[in-house]
């Protein structure tokens, strides 16, 4: 073999071992490369897992929270519905004695058209001076009020609350109080009543047989006096018989109406048109008034279950009472009978108005006195049988002043 043939051989061989040694080290990359894809897809999994988990468990926490948030506003909604539907007031003022809530019920119960909420309850309750006055204690003790009367001025619509308060939690600015108020004028109305009927009856009961008594001797004594002709006695002495026969006529009258006063009553229920019966007691008793007497009436009346006859008695003595009172006073008598219903309280409050001299703050609480009169030939019972008729009837009456300036005898009977 010649240089060159050797020469040849082993360049052959170098370039098959570079050859092998490349083939070697692009097997290796590909094992390399196979290696690291099976690493990558594997960890890639793994990845994908961690992703699906944390992604389930942030939809489960939101889902929480939505039901979270759905509750607290279902319970939001549901205090709000408790509070709103509380046939008491409901006050609940912070440390700083602002409102925070004041219910519906409690705005009707203090005749206010708003919430007043973020306003002082000093200033809410400006209308209601003493159901303040128990907020401020319990606010000033911390202690708790439980079931207190109060009673309030007339310009709020119920005179008389049974009052609740309570401290809230202690803040380290102070507490607050939460105060529920309910109406009892009502109740305070029904026991009004019940004594005033339980004193008529023993009024009627110690008096009713002295009344007898004493109307047996007037009856001989006027029996007697008629017995004997004036035209008999000399001149001197007739005016004397006279005057025997008109007072003993007069305290006839007194005795009778005292009587009818006194003694229980046959109550006789049935449908009465308070309306109707208004107009019918005017026109019997219009032509026993002064001349020029106006009888006016106006507004809306309900139907009561009432004694007709005993009712109308009651409307002719009053307006009897407001003729008469304008008469001694020189004025010409007007009197209004204004009907006005309350759906809300379900009564009918009638007012009878005249235009007389009115009736003296002072001597309101005593015209319903039996025998308390402040004319000089009253007898006194007029107002007396009106209010007992009227209580028989399980109303009230009071008195006021009337547009005109004269007395207003305002009464209340309730629907049926």
């Amino acid at each position: 073999m010649t240089q060159y043939g050797y020469a040849l051989v082993g360049f052959t061989a170098m370039v098959a071992m570079i050859v092998g040694a490349l083939t070697f080290a692009l097997l290796r990359l590909a094992a390399g490369v196979r290696d690291t894809k099976r690493h990558l897809g594997e960890s890639g999994a793994e990845t994908a897992l961690l992703s699906a988990a944390l992604q389930d468990a942030v939809g489960k926490l939101k889902a929480q929270e939505q039901a979270m948030s759905a509750r607290a506003a279902a319970s939001d909604h549901l205090r709000g519905q408790i509070v709103d539907s509380l046939t008491a007031g409901l006050l609940v003022v912070d440390h700083s004695g602002r409102v925070e809530i004041l219910n519906p019920a409690g705005r009707r119960l203090l005749g206010l058209d708003s919430e007043r909420v973020g306003a002082h309850y000093l200033e809410a309750l400006a209308m209601a001076p003493p159901l303040a006055a128990v907020i401020t204690e319990c606010l000033h003790t911390g202690e708790p009020i439980v079931r207190r009367s109060v009673e309030t001025p007339s310009t709020v619509d119920a005179t008389h609350f049974g009052v609740t308060v309570s401290p809230l939690a202690a803040s380290a600015h102070g507490h607050g109080a939460i105060c529920l108020f309910s109406d009892l004028t009502n109740v305070f109305e029904l026991e009004e009543r019940l004594r005033l009927k339980e004193t008529l009856a023993r009024l009627g009961e110690l008096t009713a047989g002295i009344a007898h008594e004493f109307r047996n001797g007037l009856a001989t004594i006027h029996g007697y006096s008629r017995l004997i002709d004036p035209q008999t006695l000399p001149g001197l002495y007739r005016p004397y018989v006279e005057g025997i026969r008109q007072e003993a006529e007069v305290l006839g009258k007194v005795v009778t109406n005292f009587l009818n006063f006194a003694r229980p009553d046959q109550v006789s229920f049935g449908p009465v048109d308070l309306g109707l019966l208004a107009r019918r007691a005017a026109d019997d008793i219009g032509r026993e008034l002064p001349d020029g007497t106006t009888i006016e009436i106006n507004g809306d009346f309900g139907q009561i279950d009432g004694d007709d006859v005993l009712l109308r008695q009651a409307f002719s003595n009053l307006v009897r009472n407001a003729a008469e009172a304008c008469e001694a006073a020189g004025v010409t008598p007007a009197i209004a009978i204004e009907g006005q219903l309350d759906p809300t309280h379900r009564s009918c409050r009638i007012s009878v108005d005249d235009n007389g001299p009115g009736i003296p703050e002072p001597v309101r609480e005593k015209v319903f006195r039996p025998f308390f009169t402040t004319r000089s030939r009253g007898t006194g019972l007029g107002l007396a049988i009106v209010q007992k008729i009227v209580l028989t009837h399980n109303g009230r009456v009071i008195i006021g002043t009337s547009p005109a300036g004269g007395a207003s005898i305002q009464l209340t009977f309730h629907l049926p």
